[in-house]
């Protein structure tokens, strides 16, 4: 390994944000392992295209993140890392409130094991992961102004800032909020470097949106397959995209 090349680790790497991820450091040169249970519809097509045309820096283990053994197994082989972007995770409201131990599991529980495995394997790792604006909550301290035909705060609004008060509701919010706090905290508590990016919503290509997550994407989709497209509420909400 050149002195340039770095060690990557991106879990969720089949997924939509992982994969361009992968793509990117792939493209840079740089030694890219990418971890996915393949449970999200799409995976599998996105896992071909990185194969495809990156096999000779990338490579896929398909390992899921609750069973500690198993992520402890492959640090132990294939670290120690350089940088580590936690991407994988259960991505729905909806899904979280009809399964809220699958959603503690993926997004809580397998971020705190691979805390866990950074900590004794890869102490020296940058790690960042992928939280999301639902740890705000519904931003009750702000007040909401409706227009003729959209939603908003008061005029004079910059954005939500770093120092707005988290509110965790639903358990997405709840299992993604803990889970962005662990992150934060080991590095308080145990000196790793960590970053935490709360995300709005993510629109672009290789994204297998739903209706319930994913709506821009979902859209298109719906569009291209004559699909029905439901609009929830009055069809004033306005929303932040990246």
């Amino acid at each position: 390994m050149s002195e340039n090349q770095k060690k990557v680790l991106i879990t969720g790497a089949a997924g939509f944000i992982g994969s361009h991820l992968v793509e990117h450091c792939a493209k840079s040169g740089h030694e890219v392992h990418g971890l996915d249970n393949l449970s999200r519809k799409g995976t599998s097509h996105n896992l071909d295209h990185l194969k495809s045309n990156y096999s000779s820096t990338f490579k896929a283990h398909k390992i899921d993140l609750t069973n500690k053994q198993n992520l402890d197994n492959f640090f132990l082989r294939y670290g120690p890392f350089d940088w580590i972007a936690h991407e994988a995770g259960q991505v729905a409201v909806t899904t979280s409130l009809t399964d809220p131990l699958r959603d503690f599991n993926s997004n809580a529980l397998a971020t705190l094991h691979l805390l866990e495995a950074t900590k004794q394997f890869s102490p020296n790792a940058r790690f960042a992961f992928a939280s999301t604006n639902k740890v705000y909550g519904k931003l009750s301290n702000h007040q909401v102004f409706e227009y003729e035909d959209h939603y908003s705060f008061e005029k004079s609004f910059p954005g939500i800032s770093e120092s707005q008060p988290l509110d965790f509701q639903s358990p997405y919010g709840c299992s993604k909020g803990c889970a962005d706090q662990y992150v934060s905290d080991y590095a308080r508590s145990f000196g790793l470097k960590t970053a935490v990016f709360r995300q709005s919503c993510i629109y672009g290509t290789r994204q297998f949106g739903l209706e319930d997550q994913g709506w821009v994407a979902w859209f298109l989709i719906a569009t291209a397959l004559k699909k029905p497209i439901t609009i929830y509420g009055d069809g004033k909400q306005v929303r932040d995209l990246l």
